[in-house]
């Protein structure tokens, strides 16, 4: 199983310009550690089950370059972009512009969009949930246009592009994966099994995501995609303790989630602004994980 470090807090108790340093610092002691990826949030404020919408919130694809300059192996992305806030022209420069300057380790994550207060707050249009996905549909199309090196016109019910011009193309090969956040199991989990190298889904129980990965076989039977092209992966929470004594309890969970289909793990690390958690993932956790 690939841990990631899923990077949804920046509230570390440091003021604004100590926050560069902090997070440099962070990402490298993850890289140190052994995790496979780091994502951000692509968020504008805090959400919900974090903090207070006041609390730090860097912005998502300016972090990610500055994560790119200061890791050298670690995959970057975001968990997960909404479609709403950026046109998909633009956004599928920004990855591959990232994915250019870190060496082909960027990865495009893109969801359906939730978050109405900030949308109301940045004067950002939500439209209805059934519109957002007809855009996260054509989002991606535009996406794989562009890195496809064809600059044609694209026309869409909701984009119209003139030209899908994107020079450089990036370096991964054949491009970048495409992750696919969310559960739903009619739209978001169809598209996934259309469209995705890489689900996200939610982890509640194994046996909540055991239910969730048959129905995108059902998906990816359905369009003649073999089930396995796709990377199976869910967020939760990584805690092992202060001195590491509930590393036997996360290497139990992880082994549980292993066993109903999930391959990849994005995790919320706590007290990871300390580079004593990620000696302890590397000694305690990282260690049990080979025989998942």
């Amino acid at each position: 199983m690939k841990l990631g470090l899923h990077i949804a807090n920046f509230t570390w108790g440091v003021d604004a310009p100590a926050l560069a340093p902090k997070l440099a610092e962070v990402a490298r002691a993850a890289e140190g550690a052994g995790f496979a990826r780091i994502s951000v949030m692509d968020h504008f404020f805090q959400i919900p089950n974090v903090g207070p919408a006041q609390n730090e919130m860097l912005e998502a694809y300016t972090t990610l370059g500055y994560l790119a300059a200061v890791t050298s192996r670690v995959q970057i992305g975001t968990l997960v972009t909404g479609v709403t806030y950026r046109n998909p022209g633009i956004l599928a420069k920004q990855v591959t512009t990232l994915d250019v300057l870190s060496g082909g380790r960027a990865w495009l994550g893109i969801g359906a969009a939730w978050f109405e207060r900030e949308h109301l707050g940045f004067g950002i249009p939500f439209p209805p949930l059934r519109e957002r996905f007809q855009r996260l549909e054509e989002a991606i199309q535009v996406c794989l246009q562009m890195w496809s090196g064809e600059d044609g016109p694209f026309e869409g019910k909701h984009y119209q592009m003139a030209e899908t011009l994107n020079s450089p193309q990036p370096v991964s090969r054949p491009r970048p994966p495409i992750m696919i956040g969310g559960s739903g199991e009619k739209k978001t989990l169809r598209l996934v099994a259309k469209y995705a190298d890489l689900c996200n889904v939610r982890a509640d129980t194994p046996d909540g995501v055991r239910h969730r990965f048959e129905v995108l076989r059902e998906h990816c039977e359905a369009v003649g995609r073999p089930y396995s092209d796709i990377e199976r992966t869910i967020v939760t929470r990584f805690d092992v303790g202060k001195d590491g004594e509930k590393a036997g309890e996360l290497v139990d969970t992880l082994g549980r989630f292993a066993e109903a289909g999930v391959q990849g793990a994005m995790g919320y690390l706590f007290g990871c602004e300390s580079e004593r958690t990620f000696e302890l993932m590397h000694d305690k956790v990282f260690p049990q994980l080979a025989g998942f």
